[in-house]
């Protein structure tokens, strides 16, 4: 156990809990928007333009990383996690047993966003609580790895039971089981998270926890070392958008089959997943010794990847190297992604101020939501399909060439040993 990082089965159901709680509490919605999109529209009553607003109107959560940094520094992750998970299953309650209007949904949209913005920092917070420096990058690693699992496992098992007893019932009663069990990860975080930061100290050195709380997040913000760490991770995240884009190039460059187009989807933006995040943490750790390395070389691996796929001939009977290059791609990106914000406990954050920087980084790290999906939709509106395609393409050899280049500077001035994360 003490080779994976934790030392006590205590510190490993710790560890468990916060990873399972950032899964949980997208199981019953967002993790569906692939598997079941044309379910969830029968389920809300809702077009796929009022859908996209709900989902777009979650992603304001990206304004307000930052402010979630105060939350993250001034109450316990203990705290933060509780607190996401049951607004989450309350809200849930309503979309599952009243059938709410859209007026209604957007306003749990926004309430959901808003969660997220103190919710998920916390999660990275929680992780960087239970796993220790050395081992810092497997268990950003593991946290990828075993989410991508629960919520392929979770979308089988609704599948299955669809595919044996069908209807509209069977996917909102799977809605409501995936949801009440937020129950047992509340109680395990209980059980197993403990209290830490400003929140455990009975007064501070100006009497205010708020104020210093406040003064944390100031000081993340003024570290430069975290803002190279945080443009790194939005190279990566703008990457792995365009990711998605793989499977519709295939279609529109080789003609291959709808069957064919799915399995290479579950295995490219599902099965790499579950299987680059655990390599990319041991590697990592045990290998580079830095997660910023280890990123540098992802990145490195993605653009090789990407030009490659680029510069291929497009006949037919380049459809296999194709496939390989973009299994390369994937499987590169995932191993970024998976620790995409580990650097940041490398950057010597004092550990009562580790939560806002968690924010500071997934305020930069997922902003491409906004200006990614819209500006790929008009690319493929304005072009022909395989043009498009390449433009798109095209479009993450430099933003991966952008990010080769933040991490080779990160790594310059992080020449001396990494700071470990203390007080």
């Amino acid at each position: 156990m003490s080779r994976l990082g934790f030392d006590s089965t205590h510190q490993l159901g710790g560890f468990l809990s916060v990873v399972m709680s950032g899964q949980i509490i997208y199981s019953a919605f967002e993790a569906f928007k692939g598997t079941f999109y044309n379910l969830l529209l029968k389920v809300l009553g809702v077009t796929n333009g009022q859908l996209g607003a709900i989902f777009t109107l979650i992603g304001i959560s990206v304004f307000f990383y930052i402010p979630g940094g105060w939350i993250n520094n001034r109450f316990s992750v203990r705290s933060v996690l509780i607190t996401g998970l049951m607004t989450r299953m309350l809200t849930m309650f309503v979309i599952i047993f009243f059938q709410p209007s859209f007026g209604v949904l957007q306003i749990i949209a926004v309430i959901w966003g808003l969660t997220d913005a103190f919710f998920w920092p916390g999660v990275l917070n929680g992780i960087v609580l239970l796993s220790d420096q050395a081992h810092r990058g497997l268990a950003f690693g593991l946290l990828e790895s075993i989410r991508r699992a629960a919520e392929m496992l979770m979308n089988l098992l609704l599948v299955g039971a669809m595919a044996l007893f069908g209807g509209i019932s069977i996917f909102k009663t799977g809605m409501l089981v995936y949801n009440l069990l937020i129950i047992p990860v509340v109680f395990c975080i209980l059980k197993y998270v403990p209290k830490n930061g400003i929140a455990t100290q009975k007064t501070t050195s100006n009497g205010t926890k708020a104020w210093e709380a406040l003064k944390g997040l100031l000081k993340v913000l003024t570290m430069p070392k975290i803002w190279l760490a945080a443009i790194t991770a939005l190279t990566i995240y703008w990457s792995y958008i365009n990711l998605i884009y793989t499977v519709p190039y295939l279609q529109a460059v080789f003609h291959i089959s709808q069957t064919q187009a799915s399995l290479f989807g579950i295995i490219n933006t599902g099965g790499m997943g579950v299987l680059a995040g655990v390599i990319s943490g041991s590697l990592s750790d045990y290998v580079f010794k830095s997660s910023t390395k280890m990123m540098f070389v992802a990145l490195g691996l993605t653009l090789v990847a990407l030009l490659a796929t680029l510069l291929l001939p497009k006949g037919a009977n380049m459809l296999w190297p194709s496939i390989l290059l973009l299994l390369v791609f994937s499987f590169a990106i995932f191993l970024a992604k998976s620790i995409m914000l580990t650097p940041i406990t490398e950057a010597g954050v004092p550990k009562d101020y580790v939560g806002s920087s968690m924010s500071v980084g997934s305020f930069a790290a997922y902003a491409p939501v906004f200006w990614a999906y819209s500006l790929n939709g008009h690319i493929i509106d304005v072009n022909k399909p395989v043009a498009a395609y390449q433009r798109i393409f095209l479009i993450s050899v430099i933003v991966a060439a952008v990010g080769v280049v933040a991490a080779f500077v990160l790594m310059l001035v992080s020449r001396q040993k990494p700071t470990p994360t203390t007080k």
